[in-house]
């Protein structure tokens, strides 16, 4: 059985954030993890997320599904608890893109996961 790299990596973040810790170790990681977490420091506005104690949840899906460029946005309508934050992470031919990116770029691909 295969290791989930990306969900054991996001659920040591939300563990580390819910106990209060002000770091967490990430092993192993992968070229995917590295992508998602400098999109989500990107977008999240801080340095070090954990350090930080925002943000709500962060979640890996364990089966990657395709999407296509224009259901993205009825795709994060769905997943999301609201319109107003939050970002979904898809892997596009141009690599991991948020949805913002991956709409503004008209590029389709399978959903990783999602931060809010």
């Amino acid at each position: 059985m295969g290791r989930r790299i990306l969900n054991d990596a996001l659920r040591t973040i939300v563990n580390a954030e819910k106990r209060g810790f002000a770091s967490a170790e990430l092993k192993p990681i992968s070229n995917v993890v590295a992508s998602f977490l400098q999109i989500m420091k990107y977008r999240g506005g801080e340095d070090n997320r954990a350090a930080a104690g925002e943000g709500d949840d962060c979640q890996a899906l364990t089966y990657r599904q395709d999407i296509k460029a224009q259901y993205i946005e009825s795709y994060k309508t769905r997943m999301l608890p609201t319109r107003q934050w939050g970002y979904v992470v898809v892997t596009t031919p141009n690599g991991v893109l948020d949805h913002e990116e991956a709409i503004r770029q008209n590029a389709g691909g399978q959903v990783v996961g999602y931060f809010y």
